[in-house]
């Protein structure tokens, strides 16, 4: 099992890295699996991204408190919010449909908004 974990780790890095660059693909919840999948194969490439200058803390917080900065929240909520105008403008889909995807979309920005801030 340890290639695989390595193997997917690198893979969670790379789409990290690419979400990086593009403001629609989120980097911190890759590189959470990518630490995840590093703790199952590479102590080495775990402790990489931990003692990272700039994705290390997030990653520690998350770990030890399951917590999401305010800022990140907010992001992601409104994030949330303005793709579903886009779909709901877009498409102007019909009722049971709108109220799915609303629900899909509800479900993990309670998750995100109910998670700890981390301490400061």
């Amino acid at each position: 099992m340890r290639p695989i974990y390595l193997s997917l780790g690198w893979l969670f890095v790379t789409i990290g890295v690419i979400g990086v660059f593009l403001p629609v693909l989120p980097t911190t919840p890759f590189l959470i699996l990518a630490v995840a999948c590093f703790a199952r194969s590479s102590p080495r490439l775990e402790a990489w991204l931990l003692d990272h200058p700039k994705f290390g803390q997030p990653l520690r917080d998350w770990r030890e408190k399951g917590a999401i900065p305010r800022k990140a929240k907010i992001a992601a909520v409104v994030m949330m919010a303005v793709s579903y105008a886009i779909f709901w403008f877009g498409t102007s889909p019909p009722f049971w449909r709108a109220v799915v995807v609303a629900a899909v979309m509800i479900a993990p920005a309670l998750f995100v908004v109910t998670r700890p801030e981390p301490d400061t």
